[in-house]
């Protein structure tokens, strides 16, 4: 009877003919098959199965026929737990992580002045109207309100520059996940190797050229079934000019799995018969006359990882081994170049197959991966238990594959990478699709996550370092002059003309980093309240000197105070976008456009009066020479912070790539 595989139940009697897929995960009662499963295993080439052996839901019957005893259904099959699998993964996020930690470190130091400057306002008997302004102005000056809008926009930019070359984002996070990746897991069938199968060597027998043997077991191969195995051998045979077999084909009988051979029956020019047989060694072995070092030939063709395939003729008999024909699935061309730049990119390559030991070391070595980085015979579940053991030890994970038993851990890991050629559930599960054949997105992926990460931590630094000294400058003004030196009209403005067009920051090129980048927000949060400390000194002079030199009254002062604060981060910016001489690289255009606006638009402001008490030109001016002293000492003093408190440093934009071939 016919049923849906859904109602299938375990125990139920299921037959596998030739091109079925398998509905359920069985154990074969009778019969025998050749399943290709590579959706399940990544196993390159599909593999025997006879009676007591398991079959999994999802394979397609290649060759022969079965009866099978269902086992498992739905959710616990192989397919149904990678399925699972793929449903419960989740990521760590480094960027939230960084996310949340500036912010709960701007609140708890920011937080606290915040408090001490209400309370000492309120112990100095302020009237209860400039009271609420001032804790509005405390609490405007403690909010990173640019803070998420800057990542997203850094991120847009990263993918817009990976769109462009072949790299497709499908969450906008993964850009900058690519920065902290120091491990790769990348599967071996379909991502490091073609997924094809070719002929890599044709041992011929004495009596037999290569041409010659290629035609014979082309004649053993069949056309119809689109068995990998003799479309490798045909397409071999085609390829070789002088290998079209003279023989006119008169019977084919197709592989037979209790046999483990194909046979064609062929008639020469002059009416003889043939007879072909191709399959195993160890069938055609007792069968055929073999040369007596055939078999090493065969352990050493084997030791390489490649399928061997014997072609024996005879007329029609005794058969005489004609000869073995090696067939592998190839690395892709650039695989050995990938494994090599991400070295150099302080990135470790680890191949993670479902495939045999011996197959998988052997394309190891062929891509420069090391043995001890190769783990063979993992199944969905181990691959996904594989990224999150390695997310545990605070690794940056990043896995790329391209079949369903990769989807778990592409789910699981940071960064997640889908070659072009993958399945729709990997290409779902991935955080970074490759859009183009090849592997050269994975590097570029790297390179420009870095040199978003490299935006992102001279945004943060800066707005750190500003946040704090805000604050600070808002208590000791407090102090020095009595009255409160912002108004919340002020602050505001002060982010609509500063922090809002500090995110230019995310069109600038920095160089990427030699090595993996890490968020370490103690460090940047010590170093930022070092030179907040720095900046606070810069600003609470030019309040001293327009109060006590000057002697400008109280709403000159808050003029004074916002320009002195706009004019020095500008200052800052051009200091924290380098953390080696300021002059070291060349800003983006939009960073200098966006200066100019802010220093131009507040200018005006102040020297109109507008919205604010007008200043004259001659401090206005002093104020902007003094920013520019500033800049210079502040970055002599950046240099020791920098070293200090190891901020990490990245590599000159210009040598950062390498050429057009990397990005």
């Amino acid at each position: 009877m016919r049923l849906a595989a859904s109602e299938l139940v375990p125990g139920d009697a299921v037959r596998l003919p030739l091109g079925a897929i398998v509905p359920a995960d069985a154990t074969i009662v009778s019969g025998s098959v050749m399943v290709d499963q590579s959706m399940l295993t990544g196993e390159s080439l599909p593999v025997e199965a006879e009676a007591a052996s398991r079959v999994y839901a999802g394979s397609i019957v290649r060759r022969g026929q079965a009866i099978a005893e269902v086992t498992a259904t739905g959710a616990r099959t192989h397919f149904g737990r990678a399925a699972e699998l793929v449903r419960m993964a989740r990521a760590p996020s480094t960027e939230q992580a960084a996310i949340f930690a500036t912010t709960r470190n701007l609140a708890v130091v920011n937080g606290a002045v915040a408090i001490l400057i209400i309370g000492y306002a309120y112990a100095s008997a302020f009237p209860s109207g400039d009271l609420m302004r001032l804790a509005l102005t405390a609490l405007l000056a403690t909010i990173p309100l640019a803070l998420p809008a800057t990542f997203t926009l850094s991120a847009a930019f990263s993918a817009q520059a990976l769109a462009a070359r072949g790299v497709l984002l499908t969450r906008l996070s993964a850009a900058h996940e690519a920065a902290a990746m120091d491990v790769l897991c990348a599967d071996k069938t379909g991502t490091l190797t073609r997924n094809v199968l070719e002929v890599v060597d044709v041992v011929r027998m004495p009596g037999f050229n290569r041409e010659r043997a290629l035609a014979l077991a082309a004649l053993a191969s069949s056309e119809a079934d689109q068995d990998p195995i003799d479309g490798a051998v045909r397409k071999a045979a085609a390829a070789q000019a002088a290998s079209r077999a003279s023989e006119r084909l008169v019977r084919f009988v197709p592989f037979d799995p209790a046999t483990r051979t194909a046979q064609a029956f062929a008639a020469d020019r002059d009416g003889n018969e043939i007879r072909v047989v191709k399959g195993a060694f160890e069938a055609l072995a007792a069968a055929s006359e073999i040369p007596a070092d055939a078999p090493h030939i065969v352990d050493a063709i084997a030791a390489q990882g490649h399928r061997v395939i014997a072609v024996a003729v005879g007329a029609p008999a005794p058969l005489r081994l004609a000869a073995l024909i090696a067939l592998s699935d190839p690395p892709r061309d650039d695989s050995a170049g990938l494994v090599s730049d991400l070295r150099r990119l302080g990135v470790r390559t680890l191949m993670v197959t479902g495939d045999s030991p011996v197959t998988a070391a052997a394309i190891a070595h062929k891509v420069g991966i090391a043995e001890s980085d190769v783990l063979a015979r993992v199944v969905p579940e181990e691959k996904h238990r594989l990224v999150k053991r390695l997310q545990g030890e605070s690794h940056g994970v990043g896995m790329c594959g391209d079949g369903t038993n990769d989807a778990p851990a592409l789910a699981q890991a940071q960064i997640g990478i889908a070659v072009s050629s993958a399945t729709d559930a990997a290409k779902a599960a991935a955080g970074m699709v490759l859009t183009e054949p090849g592997l050269a997105g994975v590097v570029f992926a790297v390179r420009e996550g870095r040199v978003g990460f490299q935006r992102l931590v001279t945004y943060t630094f800066n707005m750190i370092v500003k946040k704090i000294e805000i604050v600070l400058f808002l208590a000791l003004g407090l102090v020095l002059t009595g009255h409160a030196i912002l108004t919340p009209a002020l602050m505001v403005l002060l982010f609509m003309t500063n922090d809002f067009l500090a995110m230019s920051l995310t069109t600038d090129r920095p160089g990427a980093a030699a090595s993996p980048s890490r968020w370490r927000m103690r460090n940047v949060t010590a170093a930022a309240i070092t030179l907040g400390g720095c900046k606070l000194a810069f600003s609470a002079g030019a309040l001293a000197w327009g109060a006590f030199r000057l002697g400008l009254t109280a709403e000159e002062l808050q003029t004074l105070a916002f320009v002195t604060l706009v004019f020095g981060n500008q200052a800052l910016l051009y200091v924290l976008r380098e953390r080696r001489r300021m002059w070291s690289s060349q800003p983006s255009a939009w960073i200098i456009a966006a200066t100019l606006i802010d220093l131009a638009l507040v200018s005006v402001l102040a020297l109109s009066g507008t919205m604010m008490k007008a200043l004259p030109l001659p401090i206005v001016a002093a104020v902007a020479a003094a920013a520019i002293g500033f800049a210079l000492v502040l970055d002599q003093i950046k240099l020791g912070v920098v070293s200090l408190f190891r901020i990490e440093t990245a590599a000159p934009a210009e040598s950062a790539g390498g050429g057009p071939a990397h990005g």
